[in-house]
């Protein structure tokens, strides 16, 4: 994981890599991971920062999926179901058990969604994370103590998985690099290279971060999982390809604990929009989302549309005790779902699956698309089996089931603020046992020290303030403001860690400050 010493040997290299993946989000990361672990020298390149996309702005979840039980998809739940038990098992220092309880008010809601759920915890078999039980009116308000009384039944606990989407990248561009594999992020693909028979050889791309002449790479496959920018690579490839991903926007709030205290969940069943509503404890704090809006436009930082703040602030206020107001939101954030354009026209994207595809070029370009976090391994499960058949080579087994990622160790203490380091806590607290320096508070609230931006650097190539403010240690995603006040100090030290001059402190701040603007609702 150091950035400038795999960059200067890339310079150097012309020995054929096997697998190039492009793409630093879930999907290229498990691409990735799959492709080391079967033996394939692997490269992984990322345009921006590992998850600087969707894979960081996701509801921090990992579930079967409640709601596309009920659009009838029983084979992408079950899917799902499993896959979430398999990084509960990989990834214990990041996932964990969260009961989430629906409220009825009647008798008919207590049937139904009792009998929906039993089917839920069916279908993960023995990969469930506890069972699904209807409680009374006094057990759930027991649970969700800021739940309005009005007309309330009673209540359905159901058990589903929470984890931190960004920390999980970080780790699994970790553990590729553990296993043997090269992951780069600031690597941005600038053009495909093909033989005199039309395939695949290699690529071009540029180091953003750096000035310097473009880097030829040779290559015997390359893997597309750049989710929403997935179009950009396959019109390189071909510039008649027709359009693959619907883009849909998910918008979420982060409000103080106060408005749902305590470790349990709350799950909105219907909504307006015909959706679900999540209110979520997370590190302190409640995430409320999400929206499903169709866009055209794609970016790396989409903006919440006004009417999708609106929409989450009023239904959660139907439910909760206290309405919440625009006052009171830390943050907000859009993400941008890769949705598999659906063939036939007129479809919302609420009802376009969640499942992946799989498209093979004439090249020989592999691109994966649609899917979510919850599936990453299973998708690059099936990405490295398709890739294997079209290229006929021979079939190779999945090592990924029960493979733990960088970091995990068991026994977490969920009250511990350094929790989502696992195994690499330890020397975290030994870089500011021997240096004292490192023990420089940065934000008291959210413990945040300089031995973190200092470790962010050295050990998981953070290169800007966004990297380690948004992604490394998700303040700028759980309370804006406050990023905004450390930005400075982020800025020093990661300069006199990068050897960087005061302008490029300047510019950051600059870049920075923009961003978060775009977090902060005036």
């Amino acid at each position: 994981m150091k950035r400038e010493a795999i960059v200067a040997a890339l310079r150097k290299d012309l020995e054929p890599w096997d697998v190039i993946v492009a793409g630093g989000g879930a999907t290229g990361l498990g691409a990735a991971l799959e492709a080391v672990t079967r033996g394939y020298r692997t490269l992984l390149l990322e345009q921006a920062d590992f998850a600087a996309s969707t894979s960081s702005k996701s509801t921090k979840l990992v579930h079967g999926g409640v709601r596309y039980l009920a659009q009838g998809d029983v084979s992408l739940v079950r899917e799902a179901s499993i896959e979430r038990g398999r990084l509960a098992h990989n990834a214990p220092h990041l996932v964990r058990n969260l009961s989430f309880v629906i409220p009825t008010f009647n008798a008919w809601e207590n049937i139904k969604y009792t009998i929906g759920l039993k089917m839920y915890d069916w279908l993960a078999g023995n990969l469930s994370l506890g069972k699904s039980v209807h409680i009374s009116r006094k057990d759930t308000l027991d649970k969700l103590s800021t739940l309005k009384k009005d007309r309330l039944a009673g209540g359905v606990l159901y058990h589903d998985g929470q984890f931190d989407d960004s920390r999980l990248a970080i780790n699994l561009a970790q553990t590729i690099s553990d296993k043997g594999g090269t992951v780069l992020n600031y690597m941005k693909i600038t053009g495909l290279r093909k033989d005199g028979e039309g395939n695949i050889s290699g690529l071009t791309v540029r180091d953003t971060l750096n000035d310097g002449p473009e880097i030829f790479l040779n290559t015997r496959a390359v893997i597309n999982a750049t989710g929403v920018f997935a179009d950009d690579v396959l019109e390189m490839d071909n510039p008649d390809a027709p359009k693959s991903i619907a883009a849909s926007q998910g918008v979420h709030v982060v409000l103080d604990s106060s408005f749902l205290p305590g470790h349990n969940a709350l799950m909105i069943p219907s909504t307006s929009d015909g959706r679900v509503l999540f209110v979520v404890p997370w590190h302190n704090k409640v995430v409320v989302g999400t929206t499903d809006t169709p866009v055209n436009h794609i970016s790396l930082e989409p903006h919440a549309l006004e009417a999708e703040i609106n929409f989450i602030l009023q239904t959660a206020g139907q439910y909760l005790v206290r309405a919440p107001q625009r006052s009171d939101v830390r943050s907000v954030w859009a993400g941008l779902r890769p949705l598999a354009a659906a063939k036939a026209e007129g479809h919302k994207t609420k009802e376009i699956s969640r499942s992946h595809k799989i498209i093979v070029a004439a090249s020989g370009l592999v691109t994966i698309i649609g899917g979510k976090w919850t599936t990453y391994r299973r998708m690059a499960e099936d990405v490295l089996h398709q890739l294997e058949k079209s290229l006929r080579w021979k079939q190779t087994e999945s090592q990924t089931q029960e493979m733990l990622v960088h970091g995990a160790t068991p026994n977490v203490n969920w009250d511990d603020p350094w929790y989502f380091y696992g195994s690499d806590a330890l020397y975290l607290h030994q870089l500011v046992a021997t240096q004292p320096d490192m023990q420089e508070v940065l934000s008291e609230p959210y413990y945040i020290l300089k031995a973190q931006v200092v470790w962010a650097v050295r050990e998981e190539m953070a290169r800007n303030i966004a990297d380690f403010l948004a992604r490394r240690v998700r303040l700028l995603f759980l309370d804006a403001r406050e990023a905004l006040r450390i930005a400075p100090a982020v800025a020093a030290i990661m300069a006199t860690e990068l050897i960087k001059d005061e302008r490029w402190v300047n510019e950051q701040l600059k870049t920075f400050e923009t961003l978060a603007q775009g977090y902060i609702l005036s």
